[in-house]
């Protein structure tokens, strides 16, 4: 069922940024003079089609990972007199510059819009107050301590969590000196600090930014109360629920959750007693941790639980509050700022700077919308305005099958002042092919990889 549920908010997304996407297309085309005859979300066979006064065909087709906009044109076929003014081909390159640019201009007009939204309903998040700091890491070069909250990193601010992970994403791959601005939870005053990077995770894959520079955020204390039992899991077959508050296991008596998970991890496919006490009343279940093999060959015990933590103390965590106009103008900003961080990750990869193992493809999006989706709307469209950012960024690159590539030919066309050759163009299509099937395919692996 959780498969299920993923899938369907992945279709969901991919519909929604497509959909978008081709209207883009689609509104300009129509603008322009030029006459549409199929809007289709998805590629292949058509399951579901229909008809407008103008004679365009809108359908849903089986492939749902793409779409498309089929316009008149005399390069795929015979138009009749009387509509070659309606043709794509018959336009001029302005108008067909317009057309090709404008559905990566919905993808980021789109975004736009989605960060308003989510804007508009407030945002939240727990300040970035250090913890703990790994030894000879970037963080204690620095001279990071506990009790220090990071407030800016390279001069950029960091009030959340959030905030702090995106700058140090901003820096993944390079080389040079990562700069920190704190102060201590009593004090206003602030303190800056510095340490130095070389082509810092450029040939990994990064999941946690703030882990790998080596520091440990402020949480609240983890209890020992189970908050989430997952469902057909040892845990949940052995009887835990929701609520039940972990006393000890095999007599030996625990009051760290850390602990006890070492515990449980340390004994695969062991019959284990555990005591628990539910409602106030003190029980014994028998539970078997499942044996799971971890990527470097490993296998722990792992039964499927999840603790309850103490809530966060409402000064620990900022609330922002936007109007409708200041929310418009935290949303365009927020579109900004991810374009420019999409555009310099292309350029990261391109240059060598970032591992290709950090390109996902459908499957990893499919567990991220999943997800986000579980933990609210806000979320679910945050993540699609950041999917509606790449989609535009990426079909805006010069690679002939993508809008990108069909502006490259205009621009050409709009100096040379006639159209690039019908040889050059069809080597470029394969070349371009080939370049699109090959950037699919790594991420599609790289997918199953993380399987």
């Amino acid at each position: 069922m959780d498969v299920l549920q993923k899938v369907i908010w992945a279709l969901l997304a991919f519909g929604v940024l497509v959909s978008f996407h081709e209207l883009g297309h689609f509104l300009v085309a129509r603008l322009c003079g030029v006459r549409v005859l199929r809007f289709s979300v998805g590629f292949g066979r058509r399951l579901l089609t229909r008809y407008d006064r103008r004679g365009t065909e809108y359908a849903l087709s089986l492939i749902p990972l793409g779409g498309y906009v089929k316009m008149l044109d005399e390069r795929e076929g015979p138009v009749p007199q009387d509509q070659l003014e309606q043709a794509f081909n018959r336009k001029s390159v302005w108008a067909r510059m317009a057309i090709a640019a404008a559905g990566p201009a919905a993808n980021f007009l789109l975004a736009a819009v989605l960060f308003w939204f989510v804007f508009m309903g407030g945002t939240a998040g727990p300040v970035p107050m250090v913890s703990g700091v790994q030894p000879d890491s970037i963080a204690a070069a620095a001279g990071l301590e506990a009790g220090q909250e990071i407030i800016a990193v390279d001069g950029k601010p960091t009030p959340t969590w959030q905030a702090l992970n995106w700058r140090l994403a901003n820096r993944l791959g390079d080389t040079g000196r990562i700069e920190f601005t704190v102060r201590y939870a009593d004090s206003n005053l602030e303190y800056h600090s510095a340490a130095d990077i070389r082509r810092w995770l450029a040939g990994r894959e990064v999941a946690d930014p703030l882990r790998e520079i080596g520091v440990q955020l402020w949480t609240p204390d983890i209890t020992m109360t189970l908050a989430e039992v997952t469902a057909d899991s040892p845990a949940e077959l052995a009887g835990l629920r929701p609520g039940d508050k972990i006393l000890a296991t095999d007599g030996e008596p625990f009051d760290d959750w850390s602990e006890w998970t070492k515990y449980l991890r340390a004994r695969p496919g062991q019959v284990l007693q555990v005591a628990l006490d539910r409602n106030g009343e003190r029980q014994l279940l028998t539970v078997t941790p499942e044996p799971v093999t971890l990527d470097n060959g490993d296998t722990i015990g792992r039964i499927g639980v999840l603790p309850r933590g103490e809530e966060w103390p409402p000064e620990w965590i900022r609330t922002y509050h936007y109007g409708v106009f200041g929310a418009l103008s935290k949303g365009l900003q927020e579109t900004w700022d991810k374009t420019q961080f999409t555009l310099s990750s292309l350029k990261k990869l391109i240059l060598g700077q970032l591992s290709t193992r950090n390109l996902s493809g459908p499957i990893t999006i499919a567990k991220v919308a999943g997800t986000s989706a579980d933990a609210g709307w806000q979320s679910f469209l945050s993540l699609l305005a950041l999917l509606s950012i790449s989609l535009g960024v990426i079909n805006l690159l010069p690679i002939p099958i993508l809008d990108g590539g069909h502006l490259l030919y205009y621009c050409i066309e709009a100096i040379k002042g006639s159209p690039v050759s019908e040889r050059v163009q069809v080597i470029g299509l394969q070349v371009g092919m080939v370049l699109v099937l090959g950037i699919m395919g790594l991420a599609l692996y790289n997918d199953i990889l993380r399987l």
